[in-house]
């Protein structure tokens, strides 16, 4: 598998651009042989995470935008999503499985990115987080 091949996608910070992530994910799937359910799970994963960078990080300001770089290698899909917002603490983002959160109808969001990821990771200013994703050769 090339490991030079990069895609990168930019985005302004207006809600209606989550569509473009599918298609940008579908090239990838096409590129790296994805299986259905690890596509499924990069998808929900990402356009979750590029949702919060747009409305959360840039507070919906098209002026401002996302950028979401992937770096493949041989053993997994690495994706770098950064927003021009003022970051966040996710240490301080409740457990949405204890009881007081549990029938919240929001809240979830970075929990199940946690669960479909194989690793994710904030930057220190909340600015920027790295998703990777386990593929098999």
């Amino acid at each position: 598998m090339p490991q030079k091949h990069r895609f990168t996608l930019k985005l302004s910070s207006c809600p209606e651009n989550i569509n473009k992530v599918e298609p940008f994910l579908q090239q990838i799937r096409q590129r790296y042989n994805l299986s259905e359910e690890l596509y499924f799970n990069m998808l929900l994963v990402l356009t979750e995470a590029i949702n919060n960078s747009i409305l959360h990080g840039n507070g919906a300001d098209p002026c401002k935008n996302v950028m979401v770089k992937l770096r493949p290698s041989k053993a997994a899909l690495s994706f770098t999503i950064t927003d021009e917002g003022c970051g966040f603490n996710p240490d301080k983002l409740p457990d949405p499985t204890t009881p007081p959160c549990l029938l919240k109808p929001n809240g979830r969001g970075v929990f199940l990115m946690r669960k479909l990821s194989d690793y994710l990771q904030y930057s220190e200013d909340g600015t920027k987080v790295e998703i990777k994703f386990n593929i098999h050769s």
